[in-house]
């Protein structure tokens, strides 16, 4: 046989294969990292474990040099390198800040330092870190209306909401912004403007890490918790891996730990938390795939459309369901419709005689073989009802992108959240299949 065409030999190449598809390019050579490393090193850090690099999958992030055990310190950020409201205090701010009533939040002096800064451009000490920041941000609030109007009804709520609470910010912030006119020889309209302002609470809302610090009379009362973490906030979020993050009061570090092994060259994720597509979706401005926190949400209205009308008790049934807490947080998931999801319908197709065994129901407990199967039934209606409402806003988005190239990114990024969420309800319808051929051979 000749060398290189064995089975060894093709599963050698398949491997190759596959982690050169998954493994990311180094950007180390890039001018902006470049100026980042030298900036990170005369504040005393210097990363041996981690190179910045572009993923087929994620984008920019950053890969492992070496292998990495579980446990291993991958970055010890000092607080130095840290972008904090000390930081903001400690600056040409700190004065104007100090003296404005009422006391501005936390979020909003990190906001105001990072437009000042921006603006200074080369003159800025920040620059370096300013410069590996993303120019635009894919967050709700950044997306225009028509495409806001493509998201799922409770997401388009709470993006529209999120876009209230960031303009009424800018707007109240008007006289604040006016009274550092001083500092500036441009007009602080032009560089306080809508457009400054988002990009910078984009930056803070997005790639902020957990840092909490005490009470200061210079600011409001909303809690002091967010720091800007140069270089560590490259690593991107994957829902399948733990690790260790929190400010080492001893070091003065701000410390990240692995939770599993991490071969050479692979990306190097850490978790952001544990929050369902929607909600990565509406902080962070991105969807990933198969995350296993993912599902659709059930409202209150979809769990009785499929219920009779003419049923006399369904508002005791609501009320019972509402007082012991089981009207929200009921959703279809990876692993078919939620227990709490079926409980609920179980109680609301409790027949009258079966009523007062309402309790068992939301113990676990099964009723009646005819329950069981209605409520599977109900459950089966309402998922097919949400394949066929995400078959259609798939259809939408998709015809849209066909004649507006120029929101071909923002339409991509909603396409995607719709994509997975069908993926989840057909594996939820197949689930229910089963357990209805189940119940129907009892």
């Amino acid at each position: 046989m000749k060398k290189g065409r064995g089975r060894t030999s093709r599963i050698r190449r398949r491997k190759l294969f596959r982690s050169s598809e998954s493994r990311g390019v180094s950007e180390s050579h890039k001018p902006e990292f470049i100026e980042l490393k030298k900036w990170l090193k005369e504040r005393k850090f210097e990363d041996t474990n981690l190179v910045p690099a572009c993923f087929p999958d994620t984008g920019r992030g950053l890969m492992s040099r070496t292998s990495l055990q579980e446990g291993q310190m991958i970055i010890s950020l000092p607080e130095n390198c840290l972008l904090t409201t000390d930081t903001v205090i400690r600056s040409y701010l700190g004065a104007y800040i100090a003296k404005w009533k009422p006391p501005l939040s936390p979020l909003l002096a990190l906001c105001t330092f990072l437009v000042a800064e921006k603006h200074a451009g080369d003159w800025s000490p920040w620059k370096p870190y300013l410069e590996t920041l993303p120019k635009a941000y894919t967050c709700p609030v950044c997306l225009e209306p028509e495409v806001v109007t493509l998201l799922p009804k409770p997401l388009k709520a709470q993006a529209r909401e999120q876009r209230s609470r960031v303009q009424e910010l800018f707007t109240s912030s008007g006289d604040f912004f006016s009274s550092l006119q001083p500092l500036f020889s441009e007009a602080v309209e032009s560089i306080f403007s809508y457009s400054a302002f988002l990009w910078a609470w984009c930056t803070v809302n997005t790639r902020a890490v957990y840092m909490k610090r005490g009470q200061r009379q210079c600011f409001s009362t909303e809690p002091d918790t967010c720091a800007l973490a140069p270089y560590l906030d490259l690593l991107n979020h994957s829902p399948h891996v733990q690790v260790k993050a929190a400010f080492n009061e001893e070091t003065r570090c701000y410390e990240i730990r692995t939770g599993a092994r991490c071969r050479r060259h692979e990306e190097v994720f850490i978790c952001y938390g544990p929050h369902d597509n929607r909600q990565l979706l509406l902080e962070y401005g991105f969807v990933p795939p198969r995350n296993p926190q993912a599902s659709v949400a059930v409202s209150q209205d979809m769990l009785v459309k499929y219920l009779p009308s003419s049923d006399k008790q369904m508002n005791k049934k609501i009320s019972i369901l509402k007082d012991h807490e089981f009207i929200e947080n009921l959703t279809f998931g990876w692993d078919g419709p939620s227990w709490r999801l079926l409980s609920a319908l179980k109680l609301l197709c409790l027949g009258a005689e079966e009523l007062p065994y309402w309790k068992k129901v939301l113990l676990g407990e099964i009723i009646s073989d005819t329950n069981e199967k209605t409520s599977l039934d109900i459950a089966q209606k309402i998922c097919h009802y949400f394949i066929e409402e995400t078959n259609s806003m798939l259809q939408k988005v998709s015809h849209m992108k066909d004649k507006d190239m120029a929101l071909i990114n923002q339409l991509t990024l909603v396409e995607t959240l719709w994509k997975e969420e069908f993926k989840i309800l057909q594996a939820s319808a197949g689930i229910l299949n089963h357990l209805q051929t189940a119940v129907a051979v009892l």
